[in-house]
């Protein structure tokens, strides 16, 4: 994936996505000793980046191919981004989606037109269901992080940010199934001036983190983080990316995260959700090599039940 595919996946894309605000805070600047950008996807269309990847990876599909519509499995943001960008692009999107994923994000489904089908709450049974209406209907299975046209409509959001500030030292991005973080590296590669890539991840599921010490995907046995647009593995299509041009990854503590988090509420006045805080921790924990640098940070997205804030039980 080159300069080139970027700069067209951006054109393709710009009717259907909004380019997100870029904020500041002074005192955050201080807390950081840095000058920080927050490049803030919680106000992306269906309030997270993957908007981007879904748009793209549709427009990418020949005419005869978007008519039989897409598919993929998740209940999640992607789940969401693709039924809101197929809604777009007139296309019938197909969203399987455990039993016991929360009714109120099946109902987000249904309202951006998504057809939901349920199955048991296990990989081999989205997969299977998944496959099953592949083979009945002749939609395209679309992954909601290992697929290229994902990973280039992601990097997008970096693109914009390195069009407003082009001198940026680092940008800190989360790290879950690994399409974030890939596009916004390839972005920062192609687009950013000496500028390096930081991954933040949760310690509680730190497979990216030891992926690349090892140099094979790993996976994790459990992943018990608040974080839990994170709890995804990476993929064979943007491990490789990850691995060339990711400089390394912090990883970060439960407490970071939810303290980072609650900043960002108190001083951004900002919805921003868990996996966003992440980076943000990570830009904490990695205070004395920021020191007066440029910072972006990508606030991945904003979808977050707020009767269930982390932070409410540390006023308590």
């Amino acid at each position: 994936m080159d300069q080139k595919q970027l700069q067209e996946c951006h054109e393709r894309i710009k009717p259907f996505i909004h380019n997100t605000p870029v904020l500041t805070s002074r005192l955050i600047d201080q807390m950081v000793g840095a000058s920080v950008f927050f490049k803030c996807e919680n106000f992306q269309r269906m309030g997270a980046f993957k908007m981007r990847g879904a748009a793209n990876a549709i427009m990418q599909l020949p005419k005869a191919l978007q008519q039989k519509g897409v598919v993929t499995h998740s209940s999640g943001n992607f789940a969401q981004a693709l039924s809101l960008a197929a809604q777009s692009l007139g296309v019938k999107a197909f969203i399987v989606m455990p039993k016991n994923a929360p009714q109120v994000k099946k109902n987000a489904v249904k309202g951006y037109g998504g057809i939901v089908i349920e199955c048991e709450s296990t990989l081999e049974a989205r997969e299977k269901e998944a496959k099953k209406i592949e083979e009945e209907q002749g939609a395209t299975f679309i992954h909601p992080s290992n697929d290229d046209a994902v990973i280039l409509g992601q990097g997008t959001a970096c693109m914009e940010l390195l069009e407003k500030h082009s001198d940026l030292d680092y940008v800190f991005s989360p790290v879950g199934g690994g399409g974030l973080i890939a596009g916004t590296a390839l972005a920062v590669h192609y687009f950013g001036n000496s500028c390096k890539v930081i991954g933040g991840e949760p310690l509680e599921a730190d497979d990216a983190y030891r992926s690349l010490k090892s140099g094979v995907i790993e996976t994790n046995i459990t992943a018990n983080t608040v974080a839990d647009g994170l709890r995804t593995h990476l993929g064979d299509r943007n491990f490789p990316i990850i691995q060339r041009y990711v400089d390394h990854i912090t990883r970060v503590t439960e407490d970071e995260i939810v303290t980072a988090m609650q900043i960002l509420w108190e001083r951004l006045k900002i919805v921003c959700e868990p996996s966003s805080a992440v980076a943000f921790a990570a830009t904490l924990k990695e205070k004395e090599l920021l020191e007066d640098k440029k910072i972006g940070i990508i606030i991945s997205g904003g979808n977050v039940d707020v009767n269930r804030l982390p932070f409410s039980s540390l006023d308590s």
